[in-house]
């Protein structure tokens, strides 16, 4: 595996980040469709032997047990020196005042707690879910920073947000003195190509490693269009995007289908090789509920599309609105 670096950063990484939402108890959270530990620390394993360091979840995950399943199987499989572990606070983890959001005692807390579930002593990436615009811009950065210098967590990044946010929160960073993002999680993929306007263009001029999600539109640009699988229905995320623009996207999946065929590979191939074209790109997150997925995304790594193939996966795509700010 050649690694490479979360943007400007230091910290190498897997040019292939392991996304972690399909691992968890499926009887808890939102994800019916996760695999239960057993599975999961058989996938996670497969992922450790191809070489991939770089693990994504988030405290929401299945209620916590994403955090569990993939922090036991860590200690198990992997070196922890060696690892790149990567979390997520915002999302709501009860129902009571201070579970949810970017609040100072609500980071503290939950940050608390997903060292224990993860059973680790620091947090190589911690990222903001979403922004959070009931808390004062500088009462989250401060916890954050502090996080940092207590050592309980090394590097910092941020999840789907309008560019001007970002900006600005980067900005206030730098005018405090304060540890800065140093990654973008957004959504990203043939099919969701708005952030190209602008968000992705600052993250590449100041360094910001961009580690989108969904890269492969929730599965849609890995089979031909109107293929069902046996998560369909099911899968909240997937039914709550993707509505915006059905007949462009239909024609960007049939164009992925086309170029995979003439080079004689699977279309996930094609959607990931086209990602890598992104200079601001560090490393998309594939969510595997396989080995083959995982050892698919790895061999995607060889393959280098022309220009002429490009613009051809490029020309179907229609404005929509962003998903998810």
């Amino acid at each position: 595996m050649e690694y490479t670096r979360l943007g400007g950063s230091g910290l190498e990484i897997a040019p292939i980040a392991v996304g972690s939402m399909s691992f968890g108890d499926p009887e808890r959270g939102d994800h019916s469709w996760t695999l239960g530990e057993e599975r999961s620390r058989e996938i996670i394993r497969a992922a450790l032997e191809l070489g991939l360091n770089f693990f994504d979840t988030a405290n929401v995950y299945s209620d916590g047990t994403g955090e569990e399943f993939l922090g036991r199987a860590l200690r198990d499989f992997g070196r922890r020196d060696e690892l790149v572990i990567a979390t997520k606070v915002f999302g709501a983890m009860g129902t009571g005042p201070n579970r949810r959001g970017l609040s100072r005692k609500a980071i503290m807390q939950e940050v608390d707690a997903s060292l224990a579930r993860l059973g680790v002593d620091y947090i190589d990436l911690l990222q903001i879910h979403r922004y959070d615009p009931a808390v004062p811009l500088d009462e989250l950065l401060v916890a954050l920073d502090d996080l940092v210098r207590a050592g309980k967590v090394l590097y910092l990044g941020a999840s789907s947000m309008h560019a001007w946010r970002f900006v600005t929160a980067r900005e206030r960073q730098r005018e405090l003195g304060l540890a800065p993002f140093v990654s973008m999680q957004n959504q990203y993929s043939l099919i969701s190509r708005e952030d190209e306007r602008e968000l992705l263009p600052y993250c590449a001029h100041v360094g910001v490693g961009a580690i989108p999600w969904s890269p492969l539109g929730r599965g849609r640009l890995t089979r031909p269009w109107g293929t069902e699988t046996h998560r369909a229905g099911r899968d909240r995320v997937a039914l709550d995007n993707y509505r915006q623009a059905v007949e462009s996207d239909h024609a960007v999946v049939d164009a992925v289908e086309a170029v995979a065929a003439e080079r004689g590979v699977p279309m996930a191939h094609v959607a990931i090789a086209w990602l890598r074209r992104q200079p601001a790109l560090s490393a998309p997150i594939i969510g595997a509920t396989s080995e083959a997925h995982l050892a698919d995304a790895v061999a995607a790594l060889e393959l280098e599309l022309t220009d002429d193939e490009a613009a051809r996966l490029e020309a179907p795509y229609r404005p929509r609105m962003p998903e998810l700010y």
